[in-house]
């Protein structure tokens, strides 16, 4: 199967005809040339030529990202995504064969809810992820910036007061105003350095890394709603498993860019789908994981709405903490 022909067809979607015969093409030249995910679908007892519908399509656990090297055919990987882990834990390895296709799926997911990135200031408080290499939110923020190409925007890492002055400015200078914000450093800011920025796009990136109490969704917003003078508190939903990301524009209701798709599986079941509006385990498709595997089971609590949008409601008690989108 012609992986060119493949990747044209993920960023030209219109239509669920579309994303269906796309989805089972992918299946098919993943199960094909990926050895780790035709053994799982094999060991599930799964006929691969029947499938049809990408409801039919199994999930892969991430866990395999932790034990497995979960590749799509033998070219070399450009870079390797880590997850971060906690002391002592495995870490998930995401092997990126094309930098290019990630790339391409960020910013056109991002553009498609919020308009050209070059519009935008591009801030970013995520001190535990730069303390670390290999971060896939740290790659991303940063090519965004360079996309900006503003004269205000960059990383901060213990300097809030500047931080919150240098976005003063970009607003003052007639600049929109994007930050990238792990949860326990945005709290930190919103109580000791309050900035009335009421025009700003404020991401939470999820993540306390142990570093403070964990907090209800309502209630994080809530305060940081009030220390940065907003209206709402956007989210990003995105892991190191995935090279596409879900976006919130407020109350914790995220929505998929057209090659992604969320399924909700029976928690007492996992290859049993479940209608929309009940809660169970995040599944999700991901077509431009090309060269990895587009169907991952997250381990994460959700609930899928009529309109495809979706909520995070939490962790399954067994599985890992996730220092990156770790929503509650």
């Amino acid at each position: 199967m012609d992986t060119v022909a493949l990747r044209q067809r993920i960023f030209s979607i219109k239509t669920p005809h579309d994303f269906n015969a796309l989805a089972v093409d992918i299946f098919h030249f993943q199960y094909q040339q990926n050895k780790v995910y035709r053994q799982f679908v094999d060991a599930l007892g799964i006929i691969s030529g029947i499938v049809d519908q990408y409801d039919n399509i199994p999930f892969l656990p991430v866990s395999f990202f932790k034990t497995h090297r979960v590749v799509t055919g033998d070219q070399d990987e450009q870079v390797v995504f880590e997850s971060s882990g906690t002391t002592g834990s495995a870490t998930s390895r995401h092997f990126v064969k094309d930098f290019s296709l990630y790339e391409e799926s960020f910013t056109r997911g991002l553009k498609l809810f919020y308009g050209e990135i070059s519009l935008y200031c591009i801030f970013a408080l995520l001190p535990s992820y730069l303390e670390r290499q290999n971060s896939s939110l740290v790659h991303m923020v940063e090519r965004l910036m360079w996309k900006s190409n503003r004269a205000f925007g960059g990383f901060y890492l213990d300097d809030m007061q500047k931080l919150a002055d240098s976005m003063i400015d970009a607003i003052n200078s007639g600049n929109k105003v994007m930050l990238f914000g792990v949860t326990f450093a945005l709290l930190e800011m919103a109580e000791k350095y309050p900035v009335p920025i009421p025009d700003a796009i404020i991401f939470e990136t999820g993540g306390m890394k142990g570093r403070r109490k964990e907090l209800t969704r309502m209630e994080l917003h809530e305060e940081l709603s009030k220390g940065f003078g907003v209206e709402k508190i956007h989210s990003e939903y995105g892991m190191t498993e995935l090279l596409s990301q879900a976006w919130s524009q407020g109350d914790g209701i995220f929505r998929s860019p057209p090659w992604m798709k969320i399924l909700i599986s029976d928690p007492n079941d996992p290859l049993s789908l479940l209608e929309n509006g009940h809660t169970g385990g995040i599944n999700v498709i991901d077509l431009a994981n090309l060269n990895s595997c587009s169907f991952i089971a997250t381990q994460d609590l959700g609930r899928k709405n009529a309109d495809e949008s979706f909520e995070v409601l939490g962790r399954f008690d067994t599985s890992d903490i996730r220092g990156c989108s770790l929503l509650f």
